[in-house]
């Protein structure tokens, strides 16, 4: 017996823990997803006999239980009474029509409350040892090859910004050169790992750093906790995110499609906090 949309929205709390979403998101989504799935899938070129078998909700809840459990295809297929390949060849599909639906547009536009004030900092994940080029993906605070990516969020939570995702042995600094700047009346709130983005982007919140020969005094240390205390947001957005085990866990698939499963994720987020642009 597979799981059965009809049956399982029924019960929203095994639905939120299963999914990650509750079924109005659900619906939302969908709402949005359907006409792209029947402009760029169902009117496209078809091969006789390999046909969905499920439906689209069913292939969103498929997608969604991967993201949110991690476990192995062949167990999710199983769920859904359908083989691992076939699980694999759906997701490659929906993926990034989800993406266009859920994932933070580069495009949009921020109000000016919005760029007021951003927070952004970076989360490492780890991943299967690389064939080739292991010491680029070595990261050296994690002791074991990683994916590096960074987030800009409002005060308030919301995701504005997920950079592309690079080998783990890039410096946050380094990585945050590489994505578009900040915006120029924005005030910048960020850790250690960001030492030298004051000198690029002026008004920039970073904490002291104490060495041996300069212990912080008293004012620098309730300067650093008061920073602390403003840049907590980030972290449990980062924490929110990584409910969705494909993002905390030793990531096991291709790294070519790693930024599309992180972009969709943060959108998910957003969704959930209640800023989804839809």
């Amino acid at each position: 017996m597979s799981i059965s949309y009809t049956k399982i929205k029924k019960h929203p709390t095994i639905f939120l823990r299963l999914f990650g979403i509750t079924p109005p998101q659900f619906e939302k989504i969908i709402r949005k997803l359907e006409p792209l799935w029947e402009k760029k899938i169902l009117g496209s070129y078809k091969r006789p006999g390999r046909d969905f078998k499920l439906s689209l909700e069913e292939m969103l809840l498929l997608t969604l239980l991967y993201y949110r459990s991690y476990v192995s295809q062949l167990f999710v297929g199983f769920l859904f009474g359908i083989d691992d390949s076939r699980v694999c060849r759906l997701m490659r599909r929906i993926e990034p029509l989800l993406a266009q639906v859920v994932a933070i547009s580069k495009r949009e536009k921020l109000t000016q409350e919005e760029i007021e004030s951003l927070l952004l900092d970076a989360t490492e994940q780890p991943i299967e040892r690389p064939k080739k080029g292991q010491k680029a993906f070595y990261s050296g605070k994690k002791k074991r090859h990683t994916l590096k990516t960074e987030i800009r969020i409002t005060p308030k939570g919301k995701i504005v910004h997920v950079s592309k995702s690079r080998p783990g042995a890039i410096h946050d600094f380094a990585l945050y050169k590489k994505e578009p700047p900040l915006p120029r009346d924005s005030r910048a709130y960020a850790d250690s790992g960001y030492q030298g983005l004051d000198k690029l982007h002026p008004p920039t919140e970073l904490p002291f750093k104490a060495s041996k020969k300069k212990p912080l005094d008293r004012e620098e240390k309730e300067y650093n906790q008061a920073l602390s205390c403003i840049r907590v947001k980030i972290e449990h957005v980062f924490s929110q995110i990584k409910t969705f085990k494909i993002i905390s866990e030793r990531y096991r698939n291709k790294r070519n499609r790693y930024s599309i499963k992180f972009m969709i994720v943060a959108g998910i987020v957003n969704l959930k906090n209640g800023f989804a642009s839809f």
